[in-house]
C-alpha cells in the first residue's frame, strides 16, 4: 500500500471503529429502552453496513499485516451487525 493508500486505509479503519462504538452504544440503549431509539438504532446499523463496505474496498489494497487488521475489524462489525438484527430494540 502506498502512502496515500495507507492513509486512506487508516481513515477507513478509524471510521469503522467509530461506527462500531456508536452501534454498540445504540445496541445497549436499545436493550434498555426498547423502542425509544429506533432512528439512532437504524442509523447505527447503516453505519456498520457502510463501514463493512469501505473496509472491503481497502482490504483489497492492503498488505498482509493490514489485511489481518481489516479482517478482524470486519469480523467484529459483522458479529455486531448480527447481534443488532436479532436483539429486540
Amino acid at each position: 500500500m502506498g502512502i496515500t493508500d495507507r492513509a486512506f486505509g487508516q481513515e477507513q479503519v478509524q471510521k469503522a471503529k467509530e461506527a462500531y462504538d456508536y452501534a454498540v452504544e445504540q445496541l445497549e440503549i436499545g436493550m434498555r429502552q426498547e423502542h425509544y431509539n429506533d432512528i439512532e438504532y437504524s442509523q447505527a446499523q447503516a453505519g456498520v453496513e457502510e463501514a463493512l463496505i469501505e473496509l472491503e474496498k481497502v482490504a483489497n489494497l492492503a498488505n498482509a499485516e493490514n489485511k489481518d487488521e481489516f479482517y478482524r475489524l470486519r469480523r467484529q462489525l459483522t458479529q455486531l451487525q448480527h447481534q443488532m438484527i436479532i436483539t429486540p430494540h
